[in-house]
């Protein structure tokens, strides 16, 4: 594995300071910006493997995170990957089987696990066949209690990879669920009334764990719900993506600037705080 993926720094048109709610993060387009998520996979993987000799990474769904991993598969980023190192595994899933152009994992896999020389059994996906889903939840909290390190009673993942809806979701926690307000279970599969949809998540202690938790939002749509979540002060029950206020871990909002639009949050400090 190279150190160096040989690609320039994407550049920011902006940094912002989002206080407890972290740093948001200003690229021009859509594009730019998962080409600069390509760069943190890349980074943030490649410490974790250096620091601790593995790194854990769930991912999201959408087409933001799609596109960072189309790029991680081609041959500008995949060798500033550790790919051999990484144990992938998801933050939440619906109620599919893989073969579902709906399916987070499909997709992933598809799209660019299946392109990188990541082992096969590193690969950790929700099992959504064979079991009932309050089952599959029980089963991947498990598996993902086996594999990722753990950190007083919760497991830590180096990288948490999130995006936000329309509705202020993240992961698969949904206004007015009470997915959102789980403190003790960690993965729970429910159904999510507004959808008529049956959906498995990681819960908010398990992804205010993570060390570095990103944040890939992009498009017009989102900005004011954007500008509700930065700057207002509506419940997490309302907007569950407020929920997402790590203890110890760095929060990062990476956007366009069609999402970041309706912002007014104060330049960040050169050093980042």
């Amino acid at each position: 594995m190279s150190t160096n993926s040989g690609t320039q720094p994407i550049d920011a048109t902006q940094t912002l300071d989002a206080g407890a709610r972290g740093r948001v993060v200003i690229y021009p387009n859509a594009e730019a910006l998962a080409r600069a998520a390509a760069q943190a996979f890349a980074r943030i993987t490649t410490e974790a493997v250096a620091s601790r000799d593995r790194a854990f990474v769930a991912l999201s769904g959408g087409s933001t995170p799609k596109r960072m991993g189309e790029l991680l598969a081609t041959l500008e980023y995949r060798d500033s990957v550790p790919w051999q190192d990484l144990q992938i595994l998801w933050g939440d899933e619906r109620w599919v089987p893989e073969e579902s152009e709906e399916s987070n994992a499909g997709v992933a896999r598809r799209s660019f696990l299946s392109k990188v020389p990541l082992p096969v059994a590193h690969i950790h996906p929700f099992p959504t066949e064979g079991l009932e889903p309050d089952a599959a939840a029980e089963a991947y909290g498990i598996l993902m209690r086996t594999i990722v390190t753990m950190d007083d009673g919760l497991p830590r993942f180096d990288l948490v990879i999130l995006g936000m809806g329309d509705d202020g979701h993240t992961a698969s926690l949904f206004p007015g669920t009470a997915a959102v307000r789980e403190q003790e279970v960690q993965v729970v599969a429910h159904h999510v009334p507004k959808l008529d949809a049956i959906r498995l998540t990681l819960t908010a202690p398990v992804l205010n764990a993570g060390r570095e938790i990103l944040f890939l939002i992009a498009g017009e749509q989102k900005a004011l719900m954007l500008k509700r979540i930065l700057e207002g002060d509506e419940s997490t029950m309302d907007l569950p993506a407020r929920i997402i206020q790590p203890a110890s871990g760095t929060l990062t909002w990476f956007v366009d600037r069609a999402a970041a639009a309706e912002l007014t949050l104060p330049e960040a400090s050169p050093d980042g705080g």
